[in-house]
């Protein structure tokens, strides 16, 4: 029996799949889990699916995480989500002691045709129009994000310039 993914709102969902995009190794990805829970399937149901068909995901669509990653998004996790317990560094608690799947946007396309379902078909549309949202988005804003970087870059030299001088006369 397949659960349906709940949908409040079509805005409420969007934001909901565009909070879950990370960057890990400078690209844009999913992780299985998070994809899992917008698919309505358990984790380890859509691992299986892509065990079963993985030629159909080269590294380029999908890879799996350093214990480092898993780590990093855990302690990102942890600051988005203050509620959440975390046992220990090691993962073990009430996370998982395997490390994650990422899938990349061609990764998730992918996941509709092993997945199987009305509701994968759906869900992957909503995923990848997130993916191109966000693609748009920075590249709208491209020359924002290089001001900024310049303007934060000129603050870090002012700000180590002027703790010199502060200890110089200290």
């Amino acid at each position: 029996m397949e659960n349906e993914m709940v949908v409040h709102s079509e805005n409420q969902t969007k934001l909901d799949i565009e909070s879950k995009i990370l960057v890990i190794r400078g690209q844009h990805v999913m992780i299985d889990r998070d994809l899992a829970e917008l698919y309505g399937v358990e984790t380890k149901v859509l691992n299986q699916a892509v065990k079963r068909n993985i030629e159909r995901f080269p590294e380029r669509f999908m890879f799996q995480l350093t214990k480092e990653e898993q780590v990093g998004i855990e302690k990102f996790l942890r600051s988005q989500f203050v509620t959440i317990e975390i046992a220990n560094e090691d993962l073990r608690g009430r996370h998982s002691k395997y490390l994650s799947y990422a899938f990349t946007e061609q990764g998730v396309a992918m996941l509709a045709s092993v997945l199987k379902s009305d509701t994968a078909v759906l869900t992957s549309i909503m995923i990848i129009d997130a993916f191109v949202a966000l693609r748009r988005f920075l590249q709208n804003n491209s020359k924002i994000f290089t001001e900024i970087d310049y303007r934060l870059l000129s603050l870090l030299k002012h700000l180590s310039h002027t703790t010199e001088i502060l200890f110089r006369i200290l």
